[in-house]
């Protein structure tokens, strides 16, 4: 295990040596939740939970959920739960989101109880994208053919009608993305994520309201960088969960 703090210290995170590591990614998509934020919030896919812990440091009344398929990074996520004192607020649930609906159902993942999802899905596609030769990190970075989907569906079953669905992906995943949005989120915002300035995108955070009619958005990029390599302000105060990204309209 690697022990690694985020948000300027204020979360102690465990992560596995071999699979998943969380950083930028996690970080971004947690911080898509606003502060006023109230109700249930589930971190599908979380590994050991930085983005749905990170949410629970920076937003006092979110409840949050981890969800995660792999035993090894469920356990770290509840000791990770436990680390930074957040037991009355957070829980794991082990299931499998790919998984057919009674199976899901029998996990307690088809309530539509929650009122927002956020992921950061696996972004590899079996056969289509060079893999890890390590298999810890090559599961927690592989979907299967058609699984972004599926994917999708099951945190739509998971959200209650006008719940939010706010993911982070590859910037070329974005056709995939919007097809899988269709019919099923509207009012959809993306925001694309540059590294560095006058480069293309790299990442996109894609937000959408389950059952919402609302046309699509297209948000002022976000960049990471300076051309030294430095934080761009409003990224040095992201990663110290200093403010939220409004992906609203």
């Amino acid at each position: 295990m690697i022990p690694t703090a985020l948000l300027d210290g204020k979360l102690s995170l465990l992560q596995s040596e071999t699979g998943h590591r969380a950083g930028t990614d996690a970080i971004l998509l947690a911080a898509t939740v606003p502060d006023q934020f109230t109700g249930l919030l589930v971190d599908a896919g979380s590994a050991s939970g930085a983005a749905g812990l990170a949410c629970a440091i920076r937003v006092s009344a979110a409840r949050v959920h981890l969800m995660e398929i792999d035993p090894k990074e469920a356990e770290l996520a509840r000791k990770n739960i436990d680390t930074n004192g957040l037991a009355d607020r957070a829980k794991v649930i082990e299931g499998d989101l790919l998984a057919p609906f009674k199976r899901r159902e029998a996990m307690g993942m088809t309530k539509g109880e929650a009122d927002r999802v956020i992921s950061n899905p696996p972004y590899l596609t079996d056969g289509k994208s060079r893999m890890s030769p390590n298999e810890d990190r090559k599961r927690a970075h592989l979907m299967p053919d058609g699984g972004l989907d599926r994917w999708i569906v099951g945190c739509h079953a998971m959200l209650k009608p006008q719940g939010r669905l706010t993911l982070i992906h590859r910037a070329d995943a974005l056709a995939d993305l919007l097809a899988a949005f269709k019919g099923r989120f509207g009012g959809v915002s993306i925001l694309p994520i540059f590294a560095y300035p006058k480069k293309p995108a790299t990442r996109l955070l894609i937000e959408g309201i389950k059952g919402s009619k609302a046309p699509l958005t297209l948000m002022p990029g976000l960049v990471l960088h300076e051309i030294d390599g430095a934080f761009t302000p409003q990224a040095e105060a992201l990663h110290r969960g200093l403010i939220a990204l409004n992906l609203r309209h």
